[in-house]
């Protein structure tokens, strides 16, 4: 029952993976964005968030109403501002990385110099401990129970979104072939923004629901930018549904190494990506068809 329980926990667990990894995915599979400042980005909504909570004594949960949109805007404002001249010209994804490096060395110093490198919390209340007790060596929780259910909402909010509207069907014509959307009328810099603004609008998500379930510092943002990285890579590129299975996938890996070991956590997560990639190279779960 103990290895039982490691997958279930897992599988709970690779929902948070795969919120965070959603927003990476997106960005790279519209843009070509290798988004370095993916994890301090996270952070930066989880102290937001640590600020909002203590300015309006509101549950972090509630404080997403503010965050989020926030963030959303962040987004929008930080790809039409800055992130879209790294696109411009021959397309050479060197500018965005080392752009997007000094981006996440800039919001880490600044988090620091606003929150310290103390590690900070978020207190839900009762539901972080709250469970369903399934036998009597089995419990699931409720608060990592909704982190999961909250996953597959965005995704499946994002691929109907993509699906049925004008706008996500610009996103994939842009993701698809951006030089033939550009010939179609389609305001690609819009679209940029519009993509970063769901990208960091999920980020936000997943840095709340991260924070409430285990402490976060200024400095943790590389941690959370390799888990996203891993996550997108075993589902495969540009794949949303991919992203939720490479996000189960990594956490079910972390949680059975920790049964085996608790040393061994991260480490059987780095095995498994590293398997995935020699065996398959394009993901489990590649984009074959737009979104």
């Amino acid at each position: 029952m103990d290895w039982v329980n490691a997958v279930v926990q897992g599988v709970l667990l690779g929902g948070v993976f795969a919120l965070f990894a959603t927003g990476l995915s997106l960005a790279f599979g519209v843009m070509r964005l290798v988004n370095l400042a993916h994890g301090q980005l996270a952070l930066l909504a989880a102290f937001a968030t640590v600020s909002v909570a203590e300015a309006t004594d509101w549950n972090p949960l509630v404080a997403l109403a503010v965050v989020v949109p926030a963030m959303a805007v962040l987004g929008y404002l930080l790809q039409r501002g800055v992130l879209d001249h790294t696109l411009a010209g021959d397309g050479d994804p060197l500018r965005s990385i080392l752009v997007t490096f000094g981006l996440a060395v800039v919001i880490e110093n600044l988090l620091l110099e606003r929150y310290s490198a103390d590690s900070r919390g978020l207190a839900a209340g009762t539901i972080e401990t709250a469970s369903i007790r399934v036998t009597d060596d089995l419990a699931i929780g409720w608060f990592r129970l909704i982190g999961l259910l909250v996953a597959i909402a965005v995704l499946a909010g994002l691929a109907l979104f993509l699906a049925r509207t004008r706008t996500g069907r610009a996103l994939r014509a842009v993701a698809d072939d951006r030089a033939t959307a550009e010939l179609m009328g389609i305001d690609t810099h819009r679209i940029n923004g519009i993509a970063m603004a769901l990208a960091l609008a999920t980020v936000a998500i997943a840095g709340v629901f991260l924070g409430i379930q285990t402490t976060f510092a200024p400095s943790d943002g590389n941690v959370l930018l390799l888990s996203a990285f891993e996550a997108v890579i075993i589902g495969g590129l540009g794949s949303l549904w991919g992203t939720l299975a490479g996000g189960i996938t990594l956490g079910v890996a972390q949680t059975v190494g920790a049964q085996i070991e608790p040393g061994w956590s991260a480490l059987i997560g780095h095995l498994v990506f590293l398997a995935v990639l020699v065996a398959r190279p394009t993901g489990l779960f590649p984009r074959t068809a737009p979104a």
